[in-house]
């Protein structure tokens, strides 16, 4: 049977910890925008618990409505497109971009 290896991507994320759930201003302008977009729109991101300002919160993808706990990443993908992924799973799969550019010491 063939066999197929997934295409090396970099993709944008961050991880939803309590502290980064709580403080905005540590999202990165992706999130902010998804989060004022409008509720249940594709690529919208809401509180589920409204009274709960550090419970999960939903994003809205192509599938429909997914669920962020704290703890888990959302990523935002090649076409912009966002979802949320659990930790071992992020940790399994990606690893950190080298930011500074090749030959440079």
């Amino acid at each position: 049977m063939p066999q197929y290896r997934k295409k090396p991507v970099v993709i944008e994320a961050v991880r939803m910890t309590k502290d980064v759930r709580t403080d905005m201003t540590k999202w990165p302008v992706w999130l902010h925008s998804a989060w004022n977009q409008l509720k249940g729109t594709i690529g919208s991101v809401y509180r589920l618990e409204h009274a709960c300002p550090d419970g999960p919160l939903a994003i809205v993808t192509l599938e429909g409505p997914v669920t962020c706990q704290i703890g888990d990443w959302i990523i935002r993908g090649v076409k912009g497109e966002l979802y949320p992924c659990k930790h071992d799973i992020f940790q399994a799969t990606y690893e950190p971009v080298d930011d500074k550019p090749r030959g440079c010491c």
